[in-house]
């Protein structure tokens, strides 16, 4: 008998149903006998002991359904060991592992999901792993699932801000998901036709936006759509260490960085700035078409490794070939959009402003 566990931690996105369904739907079919259980609420569930056995008709009709039927948890990895506080999540994990009895564990997250799956690899449990989030910025992947769907929503954002942009000659500001990398707010920028799309890679001069818009109204346009990342900062700001940075915007006390933009832009441009902040809506809903494809390949694949007793390693996408990548070399690496990269000279190269 195998026994395998399946969790999913960090934040949602879509997709996450569609890659669990693939997981088991293959795994059953390639073990004669096995047994998976869900673990409730990504590593919270494996730190306290909070799963269930599944059977194969929990994993029936969720391939379009957004979220996670097994809930999920942020449990930040620099708080997995704290010495002086005598708090070691690890050995509750692996504590966990042993008392169900498992063969393997699948980990379905992002950036910080993936360094506790390696730790936890390193400290002798079977992992496998699938590349998820919103942001596409997980090494070691060309695609992570959950970025396409929520590319076409934040997309959707702003063609619908088109039209109220263009009625009332307005200058919009889009604030698009991506703390510290920009690929989602650049190929939704790029696919809603963007005016300017403000990166964390590329920090920004408020006069150079300015200018933009200035440009804009003498050619005898009316409005401007800025797409800016959560995570976009200006070139006074990236000059700043972390601390100064945290202290400088919290002085401000502005909503979110959309906002500080457009107080900026208003007193430099002269300009009416509306803000649109989609938030989280970004991360739900149903996985688009890709990305039910992209999480059925996934996990057709993270069931082979299992068969093939092949641990300690990530499913990865990589010239449209379903591939496996060792953990070591994934976990604590952003994959950060590079400043030169053909999407950005292409943007470039068709007159949209990146603020720089």
């Amino acid at each position: 008998m195998k026994r395998i566990g399946i969790l999913t931690s960090g934040g949602d996105c879509q997709g996450l149903n569609a890659a669990i369904r693939a997981v088991a739907k293959s795994i059953y079919r390639e073990e004669k006998d096995v047994e998976i259980y869900g673990i409730e609420n990504g590593y919270y569930g494996l730190i306290n002991g909070i799963a269930k056995k599944m059977k194969p008709e929990d994993f029936s009709g969720i391939l379009t359904l957004g979220g996670t039927i097994l809930g999920t948890s942020r449990q930040p990895f620099k708080f997995m060991r704290d010495a002086q506080n005598n708090v070691d999540k690890i050995a509750d994990m692996k504590e966990t592992y042993r008392k169900m009895k498992l063969d393997c564990l699948i980990i379905l997250g992002g950036n910080g999901t993936h360094k506790t799956a390696n730790l936890l690899s390193q400290e002798g449990l079977n992992v496998v792993t699938l590349p998820k989030t919103i942001d596409n910025d997980l090494w070691g992947t060309d695609m992570t699932f959950g970025f396409q769907s929520a590319c076409d929503i934040a997309t959707n954002v702003i063609d619908c801000i088109h039209t109220t942009a263009t009625s009332h000659g307005r200058v919009f500001i889009v604030e698009v998901m991506g703390h510290k990398v920009g690929w989602l707010n650049l190929y939704a920028g790029i696919a809603g036709g963007a005016d300017v799309i403000l990166l964390p890679e590329i920090p920004y001069s408020i006069k150079n936006i300015s200018a933009v818009l200035k440009e804009r109204e003498k050619q005898g346009k009316r409005f401007s759509i800025i797409a800016a990342a959560e995570g976009a900062i200006s070139k006074k700001e990236a000059k700043m260490s972390k601390k100064e940075l945290a202290e400088a915007r919290a002085a401000e006390s502005y909503p979110s960085v959309a906002y500080k933009i457009a107080h900026d832009l208003e007193e430099a441009s002269g300009s009416e700035i509306r803000v649109t902040v989609p938030g989280h809506f970004q991360r739900g809903g149903s996985p688009c078409a890709f990305d039910r494809v992209l999480c059925t390949r996934f996990g057709a694949k993270a069931a082979e490794l299992v068969k093939q007793e092949k641990y300690g390693f990530m499913v990865a996408l990589r010239q449209n070939e379903i591939v496996s990548v060792p953990l070591s070399e994934v976990a604590g690496k952003l994959k950060y959009v590079p400043t030169d990269c053909n999407e950005i000279a292409a943007a470039r190269e068709i007159g949209i402003s990146f603020g720089d």
